[in-house]
């Protein structure tokens, strides 16, 4: 893949032009997706008798029923979400993608701290996988934890395009009887609208209520779905762009929902993957108190909650003990109308309304920033050798999300080095909340915080966290709100050879 310049990359955030490698400035480049150190890194993970895991993609145009609702939409198959994938931490993860989408596609590994060249960013790590054409992405999957993929072209992750991807400990610790994956999304696709549509009517200059105000809270009539309009929190401020006509876990509306099951007295593993695109969920088991043991794969000092608040592109691990009867699992669209729902069975019973609103969810509410590390997966003490500051702000009207005042197209690359412990100062200077997510790396938040990937950084509030740069390449940085990092929300860091 050729060398270009960072300002020929024409596209922004999730539909990236161009191939690879990016000049820096002065006298050093960046470290390209083929680059030999980026092999050499994939060396260090593998190892003798290495267990190889085999998967394949099947990304298509298919109509799905979503429990009721039937759309047609794009997907991994005839279902959402797409095929879990598992694993075990050090496996080698082989899966071939055949595109039989009529548009160029990706996978990301979202959360995996893999090889440069698999990460799944078309025009900074690979080409993009032509209609009809088919890639095989194959790489060492390093860290237990709750992952998925999806793909990272356009809008597409707005469709049906995304599925879990857990990975396995060597020894499964145990502690629980049962475990449960449930994925959250928000949806739009054959509703009478497509994801492409919305970003245009986003882009069009026609948003009223607050426009042009740079508060990321204005609203727009879109047919029965509306942007913007009254969507605030007291947890995240602004709290999103869209209204979507239906919030799903596992596939499902409300009023069809996925059942998990389970017997009573027995501990439940909960896997939480906000695969959304515009919606923060805040999710609580009716009857029930939720213990937090991970945040985005990695383990965190336990907290027990009545609820939590997921954003996109995060993860939470969480045990329950399940009571008699059956109860609603509810994720409410934080800041919006609408909820997600699965139910929990361990004995007969009528089940909850879709409508259910368990008292948990007024009650106490974890966010990622309240966690800690375990003692275990704490990085070492090490001073801070580079520091970057990302300033992040944007408006309505020009529907347009900066870092650092500039748009991806127009940003120069963040340098670092390898071996450097690299901070990263996330300043929110809009009204809108942002789950910032890094690729290819695990950050610390500062002060002995949780190790993540995605973090929310709420309006008007600074959240710093610390990494290890020890995976070279050049890799995305951005916001989580998929509309956001397609109109501008995104950067990349570069390592320096």
């Amino acid at each position: 893949m050729p060398e270009l310049s960072r300002r020929n990359v024409l596209l922004g955030a999730f539909g990236l032009a161009g191939l690879a490698a990016v000049s820096a400035c002065g006298s050093t480049t960046s470290v390209s997706a083929t680059a030999d150190s980026v092999g050499q890194a994939e060396a260090l993970r593998r190892r003798s008798g290495q267990r190889v895991v085999t998967a394949r993609l099947n990304p298509r145009a298919t109509t799905v029923d979503l429990g009721g609702p039937v759309v047609d939409t794009w997907a991994y198959g005839d279902s959402v979400p797409g095929p879990l994938l598992r694993a075990r931490a050090g496996d080698l993860l082989r899966v071939r993608v055949d595109n039989q989408l009529p548009a160029t596609t990706s996978v990301h590994w979202h959360g995996i701290a893999l090889r440069n060249d698999m990460d799944g960013v078309p025009g900074m790590t690979q080409a993009p996988i032509g209609a009809g054409k088919s890639f095989t992405y194959e790489f060492t999957v390093p860290d237990p934890g709750t992952y998925f993929y999806h793909p990272h072209s356009g809008v597409q992750l707005d469709r049906g395009l995304h599925g879990a991807l857990l990975v396995d400990e060597a020894a499964d610790p145990g502690g629980y009887d049962a475990e449960w994956t449930v994925v959250l999304d928000d949806w739009v696709d054959g509703t009478g609208r497509t994801p492409e549509g919305v970003l245009k009517e986003l882009t069009s200059g026609t948003a009223g209520g607050a426009a042009g105000s740079g508060n990321g809270m204005g609203g727009m009539d879109m047919g029965g779905m509306d942007m913007g309009e009254g969507m605030t929190s007291s947890l995240l401020g602004g709290a999103g762009d869209i209204v979507y006509p239906h919030y799903l876990a596992n596939g499902r509306v409300p009023a069809a929902p996925v059942t998990l099951t389970a017997k009573p007295g027995q501990r439940a593993r909960l896997r939480l993957i906000n695969a959304g695109s515009d919606t923060a969920f805040r999710v609580a088991l009716g009857g029930h108190q939720l213990t937090v043991t991970h945040s985005d794969g990695f383990p965190v000092a336990p907290v027990t909650t009545d609820a939590l608040l997921i954003g996109m592109g995060e993860r939470y691990d969480v045990l329950v003990t399940v009571g008699d009867g059956v109860f609603p699992l509810v994720a409410l669209a934080e800041g919006k109308k609408g909820n997600a729902l699965a139910l929990v069975r361990s004995a007969a019973g009528t089940p909850p309304k879709a409508s259910a609103r368990p008292v948990e969810l007024a009650g106490k509410v974890i966010l990622s920033t309240d966690l800690m590390a375990t003692d275990a997966v704490r990085l070492k003490a090490k001073g801070v050798d580079r520091s970057h500051d990302l300033l992040l702000s944007g408006s309505m009207a020009p529907y347009r999300w900066t870092i650092n005042g500039k748009t991806f197209h127009d940003a120069e690359p963040l340098p670092i080095e390898e071996g450097q412990r690299v901070r990263l100062r996330f300043q929110n200077r809009s009204m809108m909340f942002h789950p910032m997510h890094v690729h290819g790396h695990t950050f610390a938040l500062v002060g002995g915080g949780a190790r993540k990937d995605t973090v929310i950084v709420r309006p008007m509030q600074t959240v710093e966290v610390d990494f290890d740069a020890n995976n070279p390449g050049l890799w995305a940085a951005h916001c989580h709100n998929l509309y956001h990092a397609e109109t501008g929300m995104m950067t990349s860091l570069s390592y320096q050879s």
